[in-house]
């Protein structure tokens, strides 16, 4: 079995969203002896954000594009082979004001390509990345899976939606969360651990 780990915190070592997806991770490679893992940390290693020529890039027949097209669709080509061949992801998903970091959302767009990861049909759309479990290790300062700033959450219906709109539909979210309120930070990130079966 493989796993790909997508790290997207800015914070190294010290990231909520890091060790929990890391313990998450742990979880499975005990559950699943002789998995490998491979890692993409989209922080230090960041995905471009989209522009013209990748657009033009994506939208050219492989055949004609140019040597500039080629270079510029050199990234999504990387993030979805990755993703194709990995039977499980485990993504760390920091809570940067009500959303995701850009470099997660980068890579995201990098990964969503007409006719390869989606299509559309007389029905509406189709994802064709299917057959994959997705684990979310989301991190945040405060409480926002209920109460008062649940409506603030905008990271996880977002990833939700654009990951089934992928073919990714088998997601589990896993919560550190309140990490910077004295009274959760000690069992914060435990929590979110012990809420994973894997």
């Amino acid at each position: 079995m493989q796993i790909l780990h997508i790290i997207s915190s800015a914070r190294g070592a010290d990231s909520y969203s890091t060790q929990l997806s890391e313990g998450i991770i742990n979880k499975l490679l005990a559950a699943h002896p002789g998995s490998t893992v491979v890692v993409r940390n989209v922080a230090t290693q960041p995905f471009p954000h989209l522009e013209e020529a990748h657009l033009q890039a994506y939208f050219a027949p492989a055949e004609s594009r140019s040597p500039e097209q080629q270079q510029a669709v050199r990234h999504s080509d990387e993030a979805i082979a990755q993703v194709m061949a990995a039977d499980i992801l485990v993504i760390g998903v920091p809570f940067y004001n009500f959303s995701i970091p850009s470099s997660l959302k980068s890579w995201l767009d990098h990964l969503t390509r007409a006719g390869i990861t989606f299509r559309y049909t007389p029905n509406g759309p189709e994802g064709l990345i299917t057959g994959k479990k997705v684990y979310l290790a989301v991190a945040s300062g405060g409480i926002y899976s209920e109460g008062p700033m649940q409506a603030y959450d905008y990271a996880t219906p977002y990833l939700r939606i654009i990951l089934r709109f992928l073919g990714l539909t088998d997601v589990t979210v896993a919560r550190a969360e309140g990490v910077k309120l004295p009274e959760f930070e000690p069992t914060a990130l435990q929590k979110g651990l012990d809420s994973v079966a894997v």
